[in-house]
């Protein structure tokens, strides 16, 4: 196996606190991998620091990707390399049309491309293509831009965090359906999640606590342990009205 993303002996602390531990994962190159664990385990915050966000890139240890070290590369440098990130609250952009957000970052600027990557995502070009990224389209609608995007892109890795959070069951379903189809093409995806459902998307997950892999291993394995194991608890990075979140 190829490893596209290889993080080494990773460390992170944020105003003092120490939110990630020595985190050690390869990330296989056409694979489907999950890391998951409940709120407040240090999963976003590990996505976060391997796409360069602003506030996450004073770490210790080690980022590689396609064998360079990507350490103290902009996030506009990653996102050349082909590292993409999808929010788990996708952002909007005021008077910008749907068409031209995707164009502004897709590999083929052609409008039949284009409107092709909205119908792939269950969004009819002629109703969104001239739509504005803006506060009139719903979550799910704008989870559904944000992934016709990244399928405009191509990128060689992306990171979706929490990609079931704030929509509805058909647009779930689209989702899955299209990371099915990249795992067919041999894509690299990273599903960021504390959901059981989203977990069984994946190949391989790894199974994250208090800024620690507690266990990596095959999804199917790790199923079991997240779903027996993997129980509403309290500790430092997690607020006491917080649980696990089992679908």
């Amino acid at each position: 196996m190829n490893n596209l993303l290889e993080v080494k002996d990773l460390s992170l602390s944020i105003n003092g606190k120490s939110i990630l531990k020595n985190i050690n994962m390869d990330i296989w190159e056409g694979y489907v991998h999950a890391i998951v664990g409940p709120n407040g385990a240090g999963k976003s915050t590990l996505a976060s620091a391997i796409m360069g966000l602003e506030g996450y890139r004073n770490f210790k240890g080690s980022i590689y990707f396609k064998g360079k070290d990507i350490g103290q590369l902009t996030i506009d440098e990653r996102a050349r390399m082909g590292i993409t990130f999808g929010w788990q609250e996708p952002a909007r952009y005021e008077g910008l049309l749907i068409k031209d957000f995707l164009k502004s970052a897709a590999k083929d600027k052609n409008d039949d491309f284009i409107f092709e990557q909205l119908n792939r995502v269950g969004l009819d070009p002629d109703d969104y293509a001239n739509r504005a990224v803006d506060k009139t389209l719903s979550g799910g609608e704008r989870k559904k831009v944000e992934l016709a995007s990244i399928l405009a892109m191509d990128p060689d890795l992306v990171l979706l965090d929490e990609p079931d959070s704030g929509i509805d069951v058909e647009t779930l379903d689209k989702m899955f359906e299209v990371i099915k189809e990249q795992r067919r093409k041999k894509r690299t995806i990273v599903l960021i999640t504390h959901s059981l459902a989203v977990l069984k998307q994946a190949d391989h997950a790894f199974m994250f606590c208090n800024g620690e892999i507690l266990k990596k291993d095959a999804a199917e394995k790790i199923i079991p342990y997240f779903a027996n194991k993997c129980i509403p608890c309290k500790h430092k990075n997690i607020p006491d009205e917080e649980g696990v979140e089992l679908e």
